[in-house]
């Protein structure tokens, strides 16, 4: 029985109807021969039941529709992957060609996890798993055979900001085990490179992984060692964003005071203007209206009448290639609204969000529109 087909499908509330159109949509995109639609019936209903193996040609097209591994979709073992050298000769041609890693290919590798970001950001993660587990596999190369400190420490740092958008994909998707150890490489990565900014960032947004899991006070925990990795060293934005996050682990476990006190010090450091992205750590988008919106999710977990109006200008701001942020903004004003007992409003806000997350394939988004839907 494949389970992880159907947890991936279930987790998308897709029908195995729906599942088969997408099927077919993604063959007609990419130019793809794939069975008709009665025989696409029983292959999922086979694949499901145990009856018949995914081959590597369905696998191709499955695997960017769920953004799921080829091992979480067949629910097989990863495989031990390491890169061996065998022989000296072997050895040296690795650690020749990471030596030779310039300028202008770190500036790819850069350029590489730009556009993932940017896809990510306006179309979702679950398209991007191939390209992204590729990226990842070349820049790790580079690193594992780059020798000096002056080839290692951009690589390392080209690395850390790419696992990192690897690991959040991965907790986007569902699969918080393939975020968790995207998210240690990410910190390791960090320390080779001596980046506190970018170390500080990985473990914050780890602790959602603990938070989701039902450990919100441990990931708590995490997020202020966090900013005592930190320090002083960072820029005013990163530590308004160490802030934020805490604000929000607070808010998830259920410690309201905190959670106004981290909201209070993010709006203290946050920088004047519309600027949203810091030239040391491109990973972070932050401004005063992201603020907004952030602290209208945090108010809206505690409950708080002030929630609506913070989240009512946050969507009258928000950029539209943010289109999973929005589906949040959306969320937030369920749970507000919700806390109003205006169940109308509740609802109108429930369909954009639905509608969003199914745009973006967020699994993660689609379980809070789930319970939020329970209440209605």
């Amino acid at each position: 029985m494949s389970t992880g087909l159907r947890s991936a499908r279930s987790a998308r509330g897709w029908s195995q109807e729906r599942l088969i159109r997408e099927i077919e949509l993604y063959a007609r995109e990419h130019v793809l021969d794939v069975a008709s639609t009665a025989s696409l019936r029983v292959y999922v209903s086979e694949w499901e039941n145990g009856k018949r193996a995914i081959s590597d040609r369905y696998a191709a097209i499955l695997r960017p529709l769920f953004g799921t591994t080829d091992a979480e979709l067949r629910d097989t073992p990863a495989p031990a992957a390491p890169t061996v050298a065998d022989g000296y000769d072997e050895l040296l041609l690795r650690i020749d060609s990471a030596t030779s890693v310039s300028p202008s290919m770190v500036k790819a590798f850069y350029d590489q996890t730009e556009l993932f970001r940017t896809m990510d950001r306006e179309k979702g993660a679950s398209r991007l798993i191939d390209q992204m587990a590729e990226h990842l596999r070349s820049l790790e190369e580079a690193l594992n055979f780059a020798v000096l400190p002056s080839t290692r420490q951009p690589v390392a740092l080209a690395l850390a900001g790419a696992s990192t958008l690897a690991a959040w994909q991965a907790l986007d998707s569902g699969a918080v085990e393939r975020a968790w150890r995207n998210y240690e490489l990410a910190k390791r990565a960090a320390r080779d490179a001596d980046a506190p900014m970018y170390l500080a960032h990985a473990m914050a947004e780890q602790a959602y992984v603990l938070s989701e899991a039902g450990r919100s006070a441990l990931g708590v925990s995490l997020v202020r060692d966090a900013q005592n990795t930190l320090g002083g060293v960072g820029s005013p934005r990163i530590r308004a964003w160490l802030h934020a996050a805490e604000a929000e682990l607070c808010a998830r476990a259920e410690m309201p005071d905190d959670a106004r006190r981290a909201l209070d010090a993010a709006d203290a450091t946050i920088p004047a203007g519309e600027e949203d992205r810091d030239p040391d750590m491109l990973s972070i988008f932050l401004n005063g209206a992201h603020l907004t919106r952030w602290r209208g999710n945090v108010l809206a977990m505690l409950g708080d009448d002030g929630a609506v109006g913070s989240l009512y200008q946050a969507l009258d701001t928000a950029d539209p290639t943010f289109v999973r942020a929005k589906a949040g903004v959306h969320c937030d004003l369920v749970q507000a609204h919700l806390a109003r007992a205006e169940y109308d409003d509740a609802q109108t806000h429930l369909r954009q969000a639905r509608l969003l997350a199914s745009r973006t394939g967020s699994v993660r988004q689609r379980r809070r529109i789930d319970l939020l839907s329970s209440r209605l």
